[in-house]
């Protein structure tokens, strides 16, 4: 997993270039949506309801790939993978490096474009 960067940054480089202007409001949307959607895998995991918990992991991960946020993806991937198995016994563990990695993702997300 740690194979994958934080962020795609010509990914994010091209986003900024089409949105110009809108792409603050793109990256402030993602970082609230992403909170609701780990809100909402904490909501699954304590109703232990893997279809829910599936479907949240599926949807957030898209959001991360479209953003550049790869590593993040590749965690609701596993997460997605835990819910449709119906195995959510490591999932707290795996909700804890979602948590971990989209403080990091949130962190350089907010600097980008500020280094140049």
């Amino acid at each position: 997993m740690n194979d994958k960067p934080h962020l795609d940054v010509e990914a994010l480089a091209e986003l900024q270039d089409v949105m110009e202007d809108e792409f603050d409001v793109l990256i402030q949307t993602y970082l609230a949506d992403s909170r609701s959607r780990i809100d909402g895998l904490r909501e699954a995991l304590a109703t232990a309801d893997p279809e829910h918990f599936a479907k949240t992991a599926h949807s957030f991960k898209g959001s991360c790939i479209n953003i550049g946020a790869p590593r993040l993806g590749g965690l609701c991937f596993e997460a997605e993978q835990l819910g449709k198995d119906a195995t959510l016994e490591q999932a707290p563990a795996v909700l804890e490096r979602i948590e971990a990695e989209f403080s990091e993702v949130a962190r350089r997300l907010q600097n980008f474009g500020q280094e140049a």
